[in-house]
């Protein structure tokens, strides 16, 4: 029997496998030559930082620059800060799509990922404390869900198959994302917010 998804990530995780299965099906009955890539959680410039559908990164950089301007002497994390995730800076996702959809390469069968970076939520949200010059405490609620425990996956065949590996360092990839957002915070509000 298939293990099921964590409770709070299901309806994804299992759209992505049906996505995976039907590309599968095409390529058998049709011959349709299909390319089924997981680039993981991604980050950088430009993404949503409105709290309310932001995802980690987005979300905390926001929470520790307001933070910071509003003098607060203590931030509120998820969850214990236990969980790790993978994370993969956008621009490394766009040259991994373009790599892997290489017309040479697309009569191929394969699943795969591309390289990236792996982090517990809490060492994250330290390093974007560190980033932002936040210097309160960060304080975790446990009440809080913490959501899927571990994501990880399998990445050497990206490299194999299609000679990719990221380029953009965890930390300078948070940091350029970092200073987006502090020089475009205007243009990440929501029109709501406006």
């Amino acid at each position: 029997m298939e293990r099921v998804p964590e409770e709070t990530n299901a309806p994804y995780g299992l759209v992505k496998k049906m996505l995976l299965v039907q590309g599968q099906a095409y390529r058998q009955q049709y011959g349709f030559p299909s390319i089924h890539l997981l680039p993981v959680n991604l980050y950088g410039p430009r993404d949503h930082f409105d709290p309310a559908v932001s995802h980690v990164i987005p979300a905390l950089i926001r929470k520790c620059v307001e933070a910071k301007e509003g003098g607060a002497s203590e931030i509120v994390g998820r969850g214990d800060g236990s969980p790790t995730r993978e994370f993969l800076y956008g621009e490394d996702a766009a040259e991994g799509i373009v790599l892997a959809s290489e017309p040479f390469m697309t009569s191929l069968s394969r699943s795969t990922s591309a390289p990236l970076s792996k982090s517990s939520i809490r060492d994250l949200m330290d390093l974007i404390a560190e980033l932002t010059g936040f210097e309160g405490r960060v304080r975790w609620d446990a009440n809080q869900p913490n959501g899927q425990p571990r994501r990880k996956l399998d990445t050497r065949r990206a490299e194999q198959e299609f000679g990719f590996r990221a380029s953009v360092d965890f930390r300078q990839g948070l940091q350029r994302t970092v200073e987006w957002y502090e020089k475009h915070r205007q243009a990440a509000l929501t029109p709501q917010e406006l």
